[in-house]
């Protein structure tokens, strides 16, 4: 069997998982994207087609791969390719090697964690909402808008709100109250999510495969991830068993989305509600798990290894 690992070595997530395959003995190929300079991918059409890379002079076949986990960065925007214009052989080299190893990731009969087009759900939450709901959680009264007019009947029927990103682009989470009228003439140029606030106690869930790992989180910070940067005390972070039906609502929903890893939002209420904010279709895990000693790269490195042996590589 073999195991491809496509990222950054000092992307943590990716380095833990790498640690924990090699100490399971798994044999792994990682294709590091700090060199995506020297990096080339060949498809040969035919019969039985082929995918090959190549990274500085030596070839790998795609094909022979049994299991991939897959934390890509746009490799336009790597130190190598700072200072490269979009119109340079270099810069197109790049985007051509994300291209079409994406494309390989979506096609691939390998077991893949998780697809491009799976994790593609998140550049739209409200689209990512549907599935939260059609999973069984609670979701926010929700309006995505780019009307100054509507975003202020919004904030006067509900009083306090969370704005955030529509996209999976990576925002600060931030509370907007009736102080912040004038403010919202700011949305006629850009569509903006905006989200009744709900009171309560955040929980980050790791699915992998059929486990799930939670971790209450002790804030009062509207964005905890930033609570340091805000002002705010460190946040507490606590491991815990959730309900039986908010543990298989998480599986459900990844197995809605396409995604055997994946980290869920929630919040329970005061009155023991469970509301779901969003999805993470590529979790940055390692953050909680040096909290609580919650194995989760264990877990993705054995979901990995499990998958690999059960897969044939194609022909």
């Amino acid at each position: 069997m073999t195991i491809l690992l496509w990222g950054l070595v000092r992307d943590q997530p990716m380095a833990a998982v790498l640690a924990r395959l090699r100490r399971l003995g798994a044999p792994v190929r990682f294709l590091d994207q700090r060199h995506v300079l020297d990096t080339t991918v060949r498809v040969e059409a035919g019969r039985f087609s082929r995918t090959c890379v190549t990274v500085a002079g030596e070839e790998f076949d795609l094909d022979r791969v049994h299991a991939a986990y897959l934390r890509p960065h746009d490799s336009t925007k790597l130190a190598a390719l700072r200072d490269r214009a979009p119109s340079s052989a270099e810069w197109r080299h790049a985007a051509e090697v994300d291209q079409v190893l994406n494309a390989w990731s979506d096609r691939t009969g390998a077991y893949v964690l998780n697809r491009p087009e799976a994790a593609a759900g998140n550049a739209s939450k409200p689209y990512q909402l549907r599935a939260v709901a059609a999973a069984g959680f609670l979701v926010p009264a929700t309006l995505v808008t780019n009307d100054p007019d509507q975003a202020g009947a919004f904030l006067r029927e509900h009083g306090e709100v969370i704005v955030k990103s529509t996209s999976g682009v990576r925002s600060r989470v931030r509370r907007v109250g009736p102080a912040d009228a004038a403010r919202l003439a700011d949305v006629a140029t850009c569509p903006t999510q905006f989200q009744r606030r709900v009171p309560g106690t955040d929980v980050r869930v790791h699915v992998v495969g059929a486990e799930v790992f939670a971790v209450e989180v002790d804030s009062d910070a509207d964005d905890y991830r930033y609570a340091r940067v805000l002002g705010h005390r460190e946040p507490v972070l606590t491991a815990i068993d959730l309900p039986a039906d908010v543990s298989a609502r998480c599986l459900d929903l990844a197995k809605r989305l396409g995604l055997p890893v994946a980290g869920i939002d929630l919040r329970r209420t005061p009155d023991g509600e469970w509301y779901c904010f969003e999805v993470n279709p590529s979790p940055g895990f390692t953050y909680y798990e040096a909290k609580t000693g919650q194995p989760v790269a264990a877990a993705v490195a054995g979901l990995l290894a499990a998958a690999a042996l059960c897969k044939e590589p194609s022909p």
